[in-house]
């Protein structure tokens, strides 16, 4: 497993850090090309500043020399030219950071909560604690749907996502243990009653992807779609929500039972996409499905290393020496050789740093 650490702390980290940062314009680059480890990309994304803040400073406290200097510099990102006067932050931007969508998306959003939060192991919890907690009011007042839960994005849109709501608890639970204040503590909580009361399917034992207005899953002669990597990340965020203390509803056995019966599909990769009937519905299998599967993995207790084991081999055929990756995999079992896009590497390093604290515990 050490290999997995060695090639993120060696290869990955650092490339993204000379290459994936445009240092002279104050930015992320969206993505590198495999061969030229370039970026054609006329655009930037608020995601990708706000996860590659988190990554650099994960590096900055691994002991990556440059990382806090990057994770500063997204900082002035969204300090000078992301955020907007009405509390929120534009969605896209041009490469010299002019705002070419304005959209408010709450996904998007999430994930500054989650940058800011990260970003205190390099400037310290007073530098960032109103801006995180007016962050989180600004979301739960902008963003609250009349009937339930949270709204897509301003304006709202159709369909409503679990997806969003995931990050959301991510990100909420980053914030409580960053800064420790009550408001991201009972926000979390909130969304965790959603999910236990209305996100999660008891009936199918699964998690809908697509809600209509009302929450209710959208259906195709009965059957919703699935996700089975959004599973295992459901696992792991009810694990870290119970370690802080939070009512968490009892369904990790259930969403993880899902992901072992149906989700695995050639070369033990986790699909893209099933059905609630379990029925293969995209057969690809993307990066990021596999470093959630092997970050739940690492919760199992009483289960040997060998499903861990299994998990790490699979990621390891994704994976470059020089520190990019293939982002998809066909279903064939071909892989892609499209850029590795930045956003990924925020799924990387939060797996392999898991499974990292795993094997240290073990």
């Amino acid at each position: 497993m050490d290999d997995l650490y060695a090639w993120l702390k060696d290869a990955a980290w650092p490339l993204w850090l000379a290459r994936g940062v445009d240092w002279e314009r104050g930015g992320f680059y969206e993505a590198l090309d495999l061969q030229t480890h370039r970026c054609a990309a006329p655009f930037r994304r608020l995601r990708v500043a706000a996860r590659q803040i988190f990554v650099f400073s994960k590096a900055h406290e691994a002991g990556l020399a440059g990382a806090a200097d990057a994770v500063r510099l997204g900082l002035g990102f969204l300090e000078r030219h992301a955020v907007q006067t009405d509390g929120g932050y534009a969605w896209r931007f041009d490469l010299d950071h002019r705002p070419i969508n304005t959209r408010r998306d709450l996904y998007d959003h999430a994930f500054v909560l989650l940058a800011l939060s990260a970003a205190t192991a390099v400037v310290g919890e007073d530098a960032l604690r109103q801006t995180a907690v007016s962050l989180a009011a600004w979301l739960r007042d902008a963003f609250r749907h009349p009937a339930r839960g949270y709204v897509e994005s301003l304006p709202p849109t159709l369909p409503r996502r679990q997806n969003p709501h995931m990050h959301l608890l991510e990100a909420l639970l980053a914030a409580n243990a960053a800064f420790g204040c009550a408001p991201f503590a009972t926000m979390a909580q909130g969304v965790l009653d959603l999910f236990g009361e209305r996100l999660f399917n008891q009936e199918a034992a699964a998690l809908p992807e697509y809600f209509d207005d009302a929450l209710l899953p959208e259906t195709a002669r009965g059957i919703f779609r699935v996700e089975p990597g959004h599973h295992c990340e459901w696992a792991w965020l009810l694990h870290a929500a119970e370690m802080q203390g939070l009512t968490v509803p009892a369904v990790t056995e259930p969403l993880l039972a899902f992901v072992d019966s149906h989700g695995l599909g050639m070369h033990g990769a986790l699909v893209d996409e099933l059905g609630s009937d379990g029925r293969v519905l995209a057969a690809g299998a993307r990066l990021w499905p596999q470093t959630e599967r092997l970050r739940a993995e690492t919760l199992h207790k009483g289960v040997g290393s060998a499903r861990v084991a299994a998990c790490s081999d699979v990621l390891r055929a994704y994976l470059r020496p020089d520190g990019l990756w293939h982002e998809r995999r066909g279903a064939t079992g071909v892989f892609s050789q499209e850029p590795a896009p930045a956003s990924s590497l925020y799924h990387l390093t939060g797996a392999i740093l898991a499974l990292q604290a795993s094997a240290r515990v073990r």
